[in-house]
């Protein structure tokens, strides 16, 4: 990462991980472990959690984020949960596209745009996931296919916008496998990201942005990844249900 340009991120995501009164636990067993962070500490946390979480964090230097955004404010759609209902809570991040969404629950190239501006427009920071299948890795398509998720990821989004949305590259492959990227194919496609977004918007606005990667970044091979120019941070998997790894990490991103 080039700490002269971007402030790193490292956001832990724990998807379906933790009763309400579990997940108190573990926040407060994390605050004191990166309350001195040279980087943005962020905790993505199922909805049930939000509240104790968000509570619990107040006074901190720790952000919450959510796991999941509805694309309309409020309707006929049993079980979701829209931006304006996270905002109210407290909520300032919101990650969008995860590969787990887009394999299980039919989440597309269009739903993540309409998500991505939903969110914006209520004053969330959405974590745009974006990554290749191993089939597509093994096709030589992988800058194509993120190519096509980025573009129609940010369709609409202005230059302004773009100041409140973080990229993490998460190779679906790599997602709660134990298989990581090298270094220097997260980079790589990291670079490509960055690349991008200077064609699309300018090259200020891609050497202020922020791309994360998040493929199963752990405390034991963070340090490799956050050395990389292009890698600005981390999506944390299982390691932000470990506070000291999830430490370590916030660790490695504050050097």
């Amino acid at each position: 990462m080039n700490k002269a340009l971007r402030k790193a991120v490292i956001a832990g995501n724990w998807k379906m991980n933790k009763t309400p009164a579990e997940a108190a636990e573990l926040v407060s067993a994390i605050k004191p472990l990166v309350a001195d962070a040279d980087c943005e500490v962020v905790v993505c946390v199922p909805y049930v959690d939000l509240q104790y979480v968000v509570e619990s964090c107040k006074g901190t230097n720790i952000h919450v984020g959510a796991e999941n955004v509805h694309w309309e404010e409020s309707g006929a759609f049993t079980g979701e949960i829209s931006a304006p209902m996270l905002t109210a809570m407290g909520v300032e991040y919101v990650v969008i596209g995860h590969s787990e969404r887009r394999t299980y629950f039919g989440e597309t190239d269009d739903t993540v745009q309409m998500r991505v501006r939903a969110a914006l427009n209520a004053g969330l920071k959405p974590i745009l996931c974006v990554g290749e299948t191993l089939e597509q890795r093994e096709k030589d398509i992988t800058f194509e296919t993120i190519a096509i998720q980025t573009k129609i990821a940010l369709s609409g989004v202005s230059e302004e916008e773009l100041d409140s949305i973080i990229i993490a590259y998460e190779p679906v492959w790599a997602i709660g496998t134990g298989k990581t990227a090298t270094d220097e194919q997260a980079n790589e496609v990291n670079h490509f990201i960055r690349g991008l977004i200077a064609d699309l918007y300018s090259k200020e606005a891609a050497d202020k942005f922020v791309v994360q990667y998040g493929g199963s970044m752990n405390a034991g091979n963070a340090a490799g990844l956050l050395a990389k120019e292009d890698i600005d941070g981390g999506l944390i998997g299982g390691a932000s249900l470990k506070p000291a790894d999830f430490a370590e990490i916030v660790k490695a991103a504050s050097k």
